[in-house]
């Protein structure tokens, strides 16, 4: 969510002006790209960190996400960054046509942005395969970090067909390599209790450096996993990033036992809390709820979260300070605390206190989906509560809905109705609920307002009045939806000049296309005669409508 955009420009290898020597110049174009740091560069500015008496850095991915988020363009300009192009987002202009990622790639690389030249066009899956077998054995000698493969398929229209998923594409899939290993030992196995009273065994080690991060701590998922590999107290392991990331502990090296190691059992008593610990499937949870100081703060820290209530300045410290010093006991307490309590703890001042307070206040319109998904409910993602918020229109009737009335709902599943129900069973959760009523937090399905409320656009082509991004804004503005795809659900395809695929499949379906001129009288911009009316930008146009 920051703008980067001055400090993307001081990359050497983004040309602040496209070549037109090859192929015509786009007159709009979102493409996508990675910025890496080379390792022998990054090498380079540790030294040069190190010299200046300054902390190095941990790895180059961090370097290089550090370096693009640095305040000041001129600072950024002094780390030796790279960049990768690899896709094209949306692109408008005449005489330029692409159908596949290959020619996508090949336009970038016309137009002077740099694509990474190990890309390889596959004929089939086994090719594929053969490729990302060649990269692995290729990682090491690269000048730059890679943990996996990308496999795209490349017929731009067959990717449109396949869509997406809330998170990702159906039509790429990254294939990682298998992650790199360093021995070290067991020290110790300690207990952490999540969010939602989840009990899960973690490993304490000897620090190792992995890949260029020292590992001194590392998950052991579950007891079945630690049972499986036989890991114990003492044991020397072999320790991985998974993805390059998480460190976790994947192999025992049983050679190297002396008899003094000791078998973990896992605890019978949360050890955070004391409260009684249940078996659930693989898992253990402390029935402590947000009695459980552990839970507590993990769960004030998600509601808090900026996809869910988004009450800027209650993170990490200040939710510890605050369950510590008994101020708060339950997710309610949020909203009683008040500038006087917040004045008694470290680091907060007249203005932090009051903006805190604020932000709390301000909170409590966030809606029924934010606080559906700030509540926590096992299963349940923003997306999954954005349906309910849909569908239930209130939490009292989310509250007393049946496994059945949830199931109904096309994306909820078996699992999912049943961690719903079970959370609304448990009396304290209602309490709490009750509270949170009281103290003012929202609770109702604000109704989308606007003249296409609930609509659905899809758009193909290049518009002659508005860039995508524009006419997108312009439909949310009125309670609209923008897809992605063309499906059944869709109730307008806006065709502009030279559409594509979309254009096609919505007439194979049956739906209703309208041109540019059709789509701004349903936005309500009526057409003036030459040399009569005034023409606004799009922000006087959205300010204009606001006002009426």
């Amino acid at each position: 969510g920051e703008d980067v955009t001055e400090n993307i420009k001081t990359i050497r290898a983004v040309p602040l002006v496209l070549r037109d020597e090859e192929i015509p110049l786009p007159k709009m174009l979102a493409v996508r790209g990675e910025v890496i740091m080379h390792i022998k560069d990054f090498e380079e500015l540790n030294k040069d960190l190190i010299q200046r008496g300054e902390e190095p850095l941990a790895n180059p991915r961090n370097a290089a996400a550090g370096s693009l988020r640095r305040l000041d363009p001129n600072e950024t300009a002094q780390r030796p960054l790279d960049i990768f192009f690899y896709e094209i987002m949306h692109v408008e202009g005449d005489g330029i046509k692409i159908e596949t990622q290959w020619e996508a790639l090949q336009t970038l690389k016309k137009w002077g942005l740099k694509v990474n030249p190990l890309v390889k066009l596959c004929k089939n899956i086994e090719e594929a395969i053969e490729y990302h077998h060649e990269m692995e054995e290729r990682r090491e000698t690269l000048d730059y970090e890679i943990d996996g493969v990308v496999i795209k398929v490349n017929r731009l229209d067959y990717q449109e067909k396949l869509g997406a998923k809330t998170r990702s594409p159906r039509w790429a899939i990254a294939y990682k390599f298998p992650p790199r290993k360093e021995e070290t030992q067991i020290l110790d196995i300690v207990v952490g209790v999540g969010r939602t009273g989840i009990l899960t065994p973690v490993a304490l080690l000897k620090p190792v450096d992995v890949k260029g991060v020292t590992v001194s701590r590392a998950t052991l998922h579950n007891e079945d996993y630690i049972k499986e590999k036989d890991i114990r107290i003492g044991d020397w392991v072999r320790v991985a990033r998974a993805g390059d990331v998480i460190p976790e502990v994947v192999e025992v090296i049983k050679e190297r036992r002396t008899g003094k190691e000791k078998e973990f059992r896992m605890p019978k008593h949360c050890p955070v809390c004391g409260s009684h610990v249940v078996k659930e499937g693989a898992y253990y949870r402390c029935t402590g709820g947000l009695s459980c100081p552990a839970q507590l703060k993990r769960s004030i820290e998600h509601f808090a979260s900026k996809n869910a209530m988004d009450i800027e300045g209650l993170g990490g410290k200040t939710v510890e300070l605050l369950v510590e010093k008994g101020i708060i006991k339950r997710i309610s307490d949020i909203y009683r605390l008040t500038k006087r309590d917040l004045l008694h703890l470290p680091r907060f001042a007249e203005k932090s206190a009051k903006n805190l307070i604020e932000a709390i206040e301000k909170s409590k319109n966030r809606g029924l989906a934010r606080l559906i998904f700030a509540l926590g409910i096992p299963n349940v993602g923003e997306h999954t509560a954005r349906l309910l918020a849909e569908k239930f229109r209130s939490m009292d009737r989310l509250m007393n809905a049946t496994e059945a009335e949830l199931l109904a709902i096309k994306e909820i599943g078996p699992e999912t109705a049943s961690s719903i129900v079970n959370f609304f069973r448990e009396e304290r959760n209602r309490k709490e609920i009750e509270e949170l009523k009281k103290l003012g937090v929202k609770m109702e399905y604000e109704e989308e307002r606007g003249r296409l409320k609930g609509k659905v656009f899809v758009f193909t082509g290049a518009l002659k009045d508005f860039t995508r991004e524009e006419a997108k804004e312009l439909v949310e503005k009125e309670g609209g939806i923008v897809a992605n795809s063309v499906s059944r659900n869709v109730d307008y395809v806006v065709v502009g000049e030279k559409p594509g695929s979309k254009y096609e499949k919505a007439k194979e379906l049956g739906l209703r296309i309208i041109g540019e001129e059709e789509f701004k009288k349903l936005l309500g911009i009526e057409e003036k005669e030459e040399g009569k009316g005034k023409i606004l930008t799009l922000d006087e146009f959205i300010k204009m409508k606001e006002i009426k």
